[in-house]
């Protein structure tokens, strides 16, 4: 079984902004609304690329920078309506996978400046603004998935996957991620590893993404070692992560993501863990989880991948900084109820019941 669906049109490689996006931008008047956050689409290049071509084109820029970590819906209500008031016709956003998670909720709001927080997960609204991304990290493969992770008004993180979130177009000029410090790195390196990962012990796999997911870890695991040893990356370095970014992406559009990132969002939320290291804590877990109950597949993944069960479990730990926090048994009873039944959670391989989920907090 090989079914998938992927509208997005990729363009990965030098000068992909200046060399593909003028072509695209043809059929739109403007303005367009940037997303952005504080300072990586600047730092980058991004940013200025992005203004140039849209200067070229006489199509004026308005830019939203009021992301953050973790984006909160209401900035994007905020920006949405900021593009909605502006008459934009397309929103770009450029940065990490916080822009661009965001990017597609202000889409959404930019079509209906008046959803509330409750229409907008009920998906009471049809046809956003289209969205093209520009990526600066190498790690969310958001440019090429229907997801966008926003926090909503209680502070919890919720995963919105819709076909109609897909990306018009995405742009990956590798050169963009050279600027990265090392956490960034390895954090963004670390969600790769997940979402491969996560996608190859899926129920929903099939040949295609495990392909792809195979394929990403195999991509990331050299430039991902220099990292680790606090050796400077190449552009050839840079450029397998973000081909592995990408891929991981491409498997997670068949299966979506597993265990690991649902309970990682707690991490987050709660303890401030950097998105990529909250779910590559429960990794090596998930690995013993698949070793103990389907060996096969287990060795699917590393034969395939090229690296022994153990070098990737060495090479995920080595993501992670050291974490000082502590999780109290009250905490961890009043959070078990999200994951009971949870749809994420039970689409990993033989699924995971409450016991299992509360022993392995209790360990962490």
């Amino acid at each position: 079984m090989m079914n998938f669906y992927m509208p997005v049109q990729v363009f990965a490689g030098k000068n992909a902004v200046k060399d593909h996006m003028p072509d695209l931008l043809k059929s739109f008047r403007g303005p367009v609304l940037l997303v952005t956050g504080a300072s990586s689409a600047k730092k980058s290049g991004a940013l200025d690329d992005v203004l140039a071509v849209l200067s070229e084109q006489n199509i004026k820029a308005v830019i939203y920078d009021g992301i953050r970590e973790n984006p909160l819906l209401s900035s994007c209500m905020e920006a949405g309506r900021m593009a909605h008031d502006a008459g934009c016709d397309l929103i770009i956003g450029i940065g990490g996978g916080s822009p661009m998670d965001a990017a597609k909720s202000i889409a959404v709001y930019a079509a209906y400046p008046g959803l509330t927080e409750e229409e907008f997960y009920a998906k009471k609204w049809t046809a956003p603004l289209p969205v093209f991304e520009v990526g600066t990290t190498s790690g969310t493969g958001s440019e090429v998935t229907t997801v966008s992770v926003v926090t909503d008004s209680t502070g919890r993180k919720h995963s919105m996957s819709d076909s109609r979130l897909y990306p018009k177009a995405s742009f990956g000029d590798p050169r963009y991620t050279m600027t990265l410090p090392l956490s960034v790195t390895l954090s963004t390196g670390a969600d790769v590893i997940a979402h491969c990962m996560e996608s190859f012990f899926n129920k929903k796999a099939n040949e295609f993404s495990r392909a792809a997911a195979a394929r990403g870890i195999r991509l990331l695991i050299e430039p991902l070692k220099k990292a680790e040893n606090g050796e400077p990356l190449t552009l050839e370095d840079r450029s397998a992560l973000y081909e592995a970014s990408i891929l991981g992406g491409l498997a997670i559009c068949v299966t979506g993501t597993a265990f690991p990132h649902n309970v990682g969002y707690f991490l987050t939320e709660r303890h401030g863990v950097p998105h990529g290291i909250a779910c590559a804590v429960f990794l090596p877990r998930l690995m013993e989880h698949i070793r103990r109950n389907f060996p096969e597949t287990a060795d699917a993944l590393y034969d395939a991948a090229g690296i022994s069960e153990e070098d990737l479990k060495t090479l995920i730990l080595g993501t992670l900084p050291a974490l000082d926090f502590r999780l109290t048994e009250e905490e961890i009873e009043a959070e078990l109820p999200r994951w009971e039944n949870n749809r994420t959670v039970m689409s990993t391989l033989g699924g995971y019941t409450l016991d299992e989920i509360r022993v392995m907090l209790k360990e962490l």
